[in-house]
């Protein structure tokens, strides 16, 4: 320090020492200057409708603050009245220059919070489009990142919602066409038996009976597909062989494939041991090789192969149809989906197959893919 400041401090130290009440007194009034300030700065906040208002008010409270602090020194004789007056001069001077300060550093400020609330506003008319993106390091900036991240997500939300809806309209549209065909067909036999139209034969009896079939079927096939989709299917897991579960699918579907004139074979490379449900397995595998035989051409042949690729048991169902259309490939495992859009009894059934196969091979930690074309053939895998 230099000589003068030495001398200066060590006067305003004697007259302190000098007047200790005095002191005393004025650093409480100043204390209790700067709470009342805070308080009313607070108050301030709360009621003004512009920051740059708030933050004129706290340069120039702070300022006033500074000369009634000056006032205090001058009170306790460490100022004299021309010292005094040079300070409340300067802090005038600064004042003036603050208030410019002020307006200028405020301006981006202004406009960035009538831009966020300009955003906000958007947001609640529904204007998932609106973002805020202000270039700012600050708590404003963090919340202009904030209401844009939660705009995105509602954008997201809304869209999920409107794929949620359109595909709710498909499965009730699919639902609904699938029981209508046998019930309306139900309802007319049941109608000529009534009226006597029609002689109850055997024949009637057993298109009435079909009928009932693919209703329970479908029916069931709904409460698989959502036990399987809602992980509730309870699986019992034992050592079977996968090659002879494909031979009893072969067997069972064998009629169906003759009465188009197909020809259903298995390659199998010997037992192929896994670890999974008979029933769940024979399911998919029926499944596959029915899908298969419903588009294959008729007088032609489908192939059921079985066998372990580098240890990994893995089937393929292989016809030589046209495969799969290449546009029927990314939904081809979703629920009601069809690669023949007309939905009639002779060119499929109600679009589950294929769903409830993948959720049955994966609720054994397997995989179903369909394989690129030319071949378009299914194929599945389970872990070894």
């Amino acid at each position: 320090m230099t000589a003068t400041a030495l001398l200066a401090s060590a006067a305003w130290s004697e007259e302190i020492a000098a007047h200790p009440g005095r002191a005393v007194l004025a650093l409480v009034v100043l204390a209790g200057a700067v709470l009342l300030a805070g308080v009313a700065m607070r108050a301030l906040g709360r009621r003004s409708a512009s920051l740059r208002a708030q933050v004129l008010a706290v340069t120039l409270g702070g300022l006033l603050l500074g000369a009634a602090a000056a006032v205090a020194l001058a009170w306790l004789m460490v100022l004299d009245g021309g010292e005094l007056a040079t300070v409340v001069s300067v802090l005038v001077l600064t004042s003036v220059f603050a208030v410019g300060l002020v307006v200028v550093a405020t301006g981006p400020l202004g406009r960035d919070v009538r831009r966020l609330e300009d955003t906000v506003e958007r947001i609640e008319q529904g204007d998932r489009s609106a973002r805020a993106e202000l270039a700012r390091a600050d708590e404003l900036g963090h919340v202009s990142v904030a209401v844009d991240r939660l705009n995105h997500r509602l954008d997201e939300l809304e869209r999920e919602r409107a794929d949620l809806e359109e595909e709710r309209s498909v499965v009730l549209a699919s639902i609904s066409h699938d029981l209508r065909t046998p019930l309306t067909a139900l309802r007319a036999a049941v109608e000529a038996l009534a009226d006597g139209v029609v002689e109850e034969t055997p024949r009637f009896l057993q298109a009435m009976q079909r009928d009932v079939e693919a209703l329970t079927a479908l029916v069931d096939d709904l409460f698989l597909l959502v036990r399987v989709e809602e992980g509730r299917l309870e699986l019992d897991a034992r050592r079977v062989d996968l090659a002879e579960l494909a031979d009893e699918a072969i067997d069972v579907l064998t009629p169906t494939a003759a009465a188009r004139g197909i020809d259903l074979r298995l390659d199998a490379a010997g037992r192929i041991p896994v670890t999974g449900d008979s029933q769940a397995l024979g399911r998919v595998l029926r499944n596959l090789v029915d899908n298969a035989i419903r588009h294959a051409p008729e007088g032609t042949s489908v192939v059921v192969e079985v066998h372990s690729d580098d240890g990994i048991p893995t089937v393929r169902v292989v016809d030589t149809g046209p495969g799969f259309p290449e546009s029927f490939v990314p939904t081809a495992f979703e629920r009601f989906t069809r690669a023949d859009p007309s939905r009639t009894r002779d060119t499929g059934g109600a679009g589950l197959g294929l769903a409830i196969a993948r959720g049955l091979v994966e609720a054994h930690g397997g995989e179903v893919w369909i394989d690129p074309p030319p071949g378009g053939r299914v194929a599945f895998r389970l872990p070894a």
